[in-house]
């Protein structure tokens, strides 16, 4: 089991400490509702040192990125971020990921704790024309500091200005004392924060240093649990769940990730324009309970005849909406927002309906 550079802090401080991918890491603290609704209203503090991080470099870095992801990072600019994923070239999905930009022959690339050796072996297999590749996972911790307050305490840290930084962009700055730190303003929550790359060797200076800026704030750490429902409010994917080797973007709603141009030659091009064209049998939608029940994972998604019409991807009670709510695949005539639709939990027909992405509306 790897343990991250902060796991003995979570420990000390208390934490639930679950198997997490291969990891030792933090389900919650206090409680995943309280946890929840600080990072909404507040701040809060995640571990995320155990996603992946792989450099991209040399002239043919972006001949490589553009064959290999589904955006045209051809767009990016110099501390620009790009979210895309990886097609697997037989129409379905090796991971999704975050792209960014450091300069012309510079990229970082973020993908999920879960696929840091497939997507690494997937990218190597691919790199037919020359690009330098370098894994830095063992040696990069990350803090997603998120929430309304996020930046603003933050600021305190540097004195360079990210209090105005557009959202999907980062700066390469002095944080804490340390130099050299990604500061991006990237999440998972919807709430608004950043995410921070640093080396592990300045791991606990940074943790403390942010835990003092955000006190006055009432910052929290915050656990896995948290933020699993925090972006399944937003209708934000998870890898293994709502997306896999077997969706295609277009069906999971991520059409806007997938460009067609005509510059842009990337794995499974030919698949994911005929899935536009032509549609998908089944679309993942988002949708809230009407009546009162718990949606979970592989849930069967049922007409009003109890016909099976799909299945739930994710599901959870939303802290803030105080409802049940999920992510799921439906025939695609079901697909409308809307839709009535019923998860059979124990048995029951529980009705539901499909809604426009976020789930949680602020």
């Amino acid at each position: 089991m790897k343990r991250t550079a902060f796991s003995h802090i979570h420990e000390k401080l208390g934490a639930k400490m679950v198997p997490f991918v291969g990891f030792y890491m933090p389900l919650k603290y206090t409680g995943d509702i309280e946890e929840h609704v600080a990072v909404r209203t507040g701040i809060g503090v995640f571990d995320v040192s155990h996603m992946g991080e792989f450099w991209v470099k040399g002239p043919k870095a972006l001949d490589l990125i553009q064959k290999v992801t589904s955006n045209d990072a051809s767009v990016l600019v110099d501390g620009k971020v790009q979210y895309s994923c990886f097609p697997n070239g037989k129409g379905g999905i090796v991971d999704d990921l975050l792209v960014y930009r450091v300069n012309a022959e510079t990229y970082l690339l973020v993908v999920n704790a879960s696929n840091i050796e497939k997507d690494w072996n997937w990218i190597n297999s691919q790199n037919d024309m020359g690009a330098v590749l370098y894994n830095a996972s063992d040696e990069v911790s990350q803090l997603a500091v998120q929430g309304p307050l996020a930046l603003k305490a933050m600021q305190k840290l540097t004195n360079t200005t990210v209090t105005d930084m557009e959202y999907y962009t980062f700066k390469k700055l002095d944080f804490a004392g340390v130099k050299d730190v990604i500061f991006s303003t990237t999440g998972y929550t919807g709430a608004g924060g950043c995410e921070i790359y640093f080396a592990n060797a300045d791991a606990e200076k940074v943790w403390d240093a942010v835990f003092e800026a955000g006190k006055e704030f009432g910052i929290k750490p915050i656990g896995l649990a948290a933020r699993d429902t925090l972006r399944l409010e937003m209708g934000f994917c998870l890898y293994g769940n709502d997306i896999d080797d077997t969706t295609s973007p277009i069906q999971a709603g991520l059409g806007w990730i997938t460009k067609f141009t005509d510059a842009k030659n990337f794995i499974n091009k030919d698949i994911f324009l005929e899935h536009k064209k032509n549609g998908t049998a089944t679309k993942l939608v988002g949708f809230e309970m009407i009546d009162r029940g718990i949606p979970r994972h592989e849930y069967d998604i049922c007409d009003a005849a109890g016909n099976k019409i799909g299945h739930v991807t994710s599901g959870t009670q939303s802290p803030m909406m105080k409802i049940g709510i999920g992510m799921g695949y439906v025939k695609t005539e079901f697909s409308k927002v809307d839709s009535e639709i019923f998860v059979k939990v124990r048995d029951k027909l529980l009705k539901a309906k499909v809604v426009k992405l976020p789930i949680y509306k602020k």
